[in-house]
């Protein structure tokens, strides 16, 4: 009794590597996709990441008045201002809203105003956000915390 063994047929095993190729390729393409990110520029093309490195500003809290005061001594305006609150073992990050000008805090400008979530804080960081040029228009830009300004309450 002789049993015959088969194995696959050579157009199934062809459609196989076929097909591995395909999804091997598709995520090459999806991981370079995500390595590169679209460039924001600011000032005459350069890298708005690079510009974070230029912001300047000085700022201070009022437990009294629970007030924030911030004042952009630097050269690079301002766009948006986050805040991270750090209380007792957790923290929030909020926008500043309230006060906060339209277009942004410029070379010399103020604000003052207070923070929503301050109560229970012991340290706030400030954290600039600029607005930047790319191919889809205007966009803003966190910068990262490292370049933030720290105010311990």
């Amino acid at each position: 009794m002789v049993i015959k063994k088969r194995g696959l047929s050579p157009i199934v095993a062809t459609m196989l590597l076929i097909a591995i190729v395909i999804v091997i390729g598709l995520i090459i393409f999806l991981w370079f996709r995500g390595i590169t990110e679209e460039a924001i520029t600011k000032f005459d093309g350069t890298n708005i990441k690079l510009v974070c490195e230029e912001v300047s500003f000085d700022a201070s809290y009022s437990s009294s008045s629970e007030s924030l005061f911030i004042a952009n001594t630097g050269n690079v305006p301002i766009y948006k201002m986050k805040v991270k609150v750090t209380g007792e073992g957790s923290h929030t990050t909020e926008t500043l809203q309230g006060g906060w000008p339209d277009f942004g805090l410029s070379q010399g400008g103020t604000f003052s105003g207070g923070i929503a979530e301050s109560a229970g804080a012991n340290k706030l960081l400030l954290i600039p956000v600029l607005i930047g040029h790319s191919d889809k228009g205007d966009m803003a830009y966190t910068c990262e915390e490292r370049h933030g300004y720290e105010i311990i309450i």
